[in-house]
């Protein structure tokens, strides 16, 4: 593959061209060059969106043909349905970096996947998103010493986007409301939009997977200027760590402006870790 190569670009594919899917095309096109990244394609369910804002040559407009643009890595940022439609055959084709991780607590999913990169010798990767310490509990779990993980997410509920009418009721002033607790596999579908931070810390908590990890979403209407995301990793002989990380967002963000230059990061590792997943 080009990758291989020093001296060839790595191309991208961008799925997806909301606020994190335009952050991610404008830095590929600003920075991208000099760092060795070059933007192949760009993809938007409402192709109207890319008109005049994206150069024609970059637009796919049938994502079934994106084997056409011979990418090396495809970096979703849409939606899990699209992982779910998509993900074999990108991965049949390219790496690919799943800005919705909520997808793989689809156990049957998740294992097709898993099976797909192991198979093409491609690489699953799935950013850290807003999840501080990622590395630190994936090794806890590989050593089998990872006991238990919960993570709190709290928003203004503006920024929720529940798949249930569970805040349709919510008004300015009424403070705190914790809207789900329970595992992680049950509240990805619930706020398949929201918990991509725990989607990502249940993968690296492979010990305990989407069942096992814990998590909870809170709709706090004095969040007006941040997410808060709370991590508790409990290990042997009463080892633990709580963070505690508020991230900067504005009223109705899904995503917190920290966690945009986070995903570019996790974007500059994608370079090929053979046929596995990988938390970036």
């Amino acid at each position: 593959m080009n990758m291989a190569c020093g001296t060839s670009p790595l191309r991208i594919g961008v799925v997806g061209y909301g606020h994190l899917g335009q952050f991610l095309v404008e830095q590929l096109l600003s920075e991208g060059p000099g760092l060795g990244l070059k933007l192949e394609f760009v993809w938007n369910r409402n192709a109207d969106k890319l008109r005049g804002v994206v150069s024609d040559e970059f637009i796919l407009r049938d994502l079934s043909s994106f084997a056409e643009r011979q990418c090396d890595v495809i970096v979703e940022v849409c939606h899990p349905q699209i992982v779910k439609e998509f993900g074999v055959q990108f991965l049949s084709k390219s790496h690919l970096m799943v800005g919705s991780p909520s997808a793989l607590s689809d156990p049957e999913l998740n294992r097709t996947l898993r099976q797909a990169a192991q198979r093409h010798g491609r690489t699953l990767y799935v950013p850290s998103g807003a999840l501080w310490g990622g590395q630190d509990i994936q090794r806890l779990s590989d050593s089998g010493a990872l006991k238990a993980l919960f993570i709190r997410m709290s928003k203004h509920p503006s920024c929720f986007r529940l798949t249930k009418d569970v805040l349709s009721d919510w008004s300015e002033g009424e403070g705190r409301r914790v809207l789900f607790r329970g595992s992680v596999a049950e509240l990805c579908p619930l706020a398949p939009n929201n918990v991509n931070t725990m989607a990502a810390a249940a993968v690296a908590a492979g010990a305990l997977g989407f069942s096992g990890v814990q998590g909870e979403i809170v709709s706090d209407t004095e969040l007006s200027d941040y997410h808060v995301v709370e991590v508790e990793v409990t290990g042997p002989d009463g080892f633990s760590v709580r963070t505690v990380r508020r991230n900067p967002a504005k009223l109705g963000a899904v995503t917190g402006s920290a966690t945009y230059k986070s995903f570019w990061n996790s974007l500059l590792v994608c370079k090929g870790h053979g046929g596995r997943v990988f938390l970036c």
